[in-house]
């Protein structure tokens, strides 16, 4: 008797496992190569040459990885932020920071649309509504049906994406896969990485503006999958150099991408310099060095104790004038990335 229902109850736990595995496969997101996005409240201000503008992108960590947090993927053992009342506020604080800041053009990665760790509130809208000064564009990176892990307390439903804001018009907005997949199975639950370009028009001139906002992979063992994608970039960014186009790229590198020197007393095992040979000859990096730009999550943040690194920032096409780049140390208060503002114009 004892042995009949021992195996019964194992069929049934089986059968249960196919059946999730089974709608995981079929509502996996396998989005186009390029798809094009909606421009919401778009602007009718023109971009003009030699005019000082000012970008800010910052990774919010979807409104769950603030000081007080870590994070079961980087060593630590939560999964979700640490509650409604919790999210909210790290989304509120990241919204007022944005708009205080007043920058012409917005790159926020990590916006959770839906998500069982951030309680299901609607970071998208509440953003929006903040930045009402600006248009908005958002794409998918991470729509997942559930992810198991970690078993006790799972991460759960995810749908989640990246979002450019404009104080000037957009002409047009597309959503780029960018290549690279993990091992089938743990693909079904992993970000799909991509880039939101968009392409903005320049008072008496026949060339483009083309801002791009980036989230590269990762934790990828060995950055395999990186390199995929920073060779699909650097060749999309010469392409629209070779055009004349006045090219900017900004966002989350997930990559050492500056000449920085922080002290830590933690190593950090996914993080790697990235490729020398990456950047073409005629762009040039815009990165403040001395302000760390993201933090590890094995513990809650304590200065001193934690990994830190600088791996957001832009990089510009050099028909670009950089009139300057700084990062703004917020403590890691809201989120485990810091934001970098770049004050620029068009040659």
């Amino acid at each position: 008797m004892f042995i009949k229902l021992t195996l019964r109850i194992s069929i049934l736990l089986i059968s249960l496992f196919l059946l999730f595995l089974l709608a995981v496969v079929i509502t996996d997101y396998k989005p186009d190569g390029t798809i094009r996005l909606e421009v919401n409240s778009n602007k009718e201000k023109i971009v003009k040459l030699d005019n000082a503008m000012s970008i800010t992108t910052f990774n919010i960590g979807f409104g769950g990885l603030d000081k007080n947090q870590d994070f079961f993927m980087d060593g630590g053992k939560l999964s979700r932020s640490y509650s409604k009342e919790k999210t909210y506020e790290n989304i509120e604080g990241v919204s007022d920071y944005l708009k205080n800041k007043n920058s012409d053009f917005l790159f926020v990665q990590e916006i959770d649309e839906k998500a069982t760790r951030t309680y299901y509130i609607d970071e998208r809208q509440r953003i929006n509504e903040k930045l009402d000064k600006y248009s908005n564009t958002y794409a998918y990176n991470y729509k997942v049906l559930w992810v198991p892990v970690p078993v006790r307390k799972p991460h759960g439903y995810v749908r989640a994406g990246l979002s450019s804001f404009s104080k000037y018009d957009i002409s047009k907005a597309t959503r780029y896969q960018l290549p690279g997949k993990e091992s089938f199975e743990r693909q079904l639950f992993l970000l799909d990485r991509c880039f939101i370009e968009s392409r903005l028009s320049i008072d008496g001139s026949d060339k483009e503006f083309v801002l791009i906002n980036a989230h590269l992979s990762a934790y990828d063992k060995g950055g395999v999958i990186r390199k995929q994608q920073l060779s699909y970039l650097k060749q999309h960014i010469q392409n629209e150099y070779d055009k004349g186009n006045y090219v900017l790229v900004g966002g989350d590198w997930n990559h050492k991408i500056g000449n920085t020197n922080f002290k830590s007393k933690v190593e950090n095992k996914w993080m790697q310099d990235i490729p020398s040979d990456f950047k073409p000859d005629t762009f040039k990096w815009a990165i403040d060095n001395l302000t760390p730009t993201v933090r590890s999550l094995d513990s809650p943040y304590k200065e001193g104790n934690n990994f830190i690194e600088t791996i957001d920032g832009f990089l510009v096409s050099d028909n670009i004038e950089v009139l300057d780049v700084k990062g703004e140390n917020l403590g890691f208060e809201y989120s485990d990335h810091n934001p970098v503002t770049m004050e620029f114009k068009l040659k």
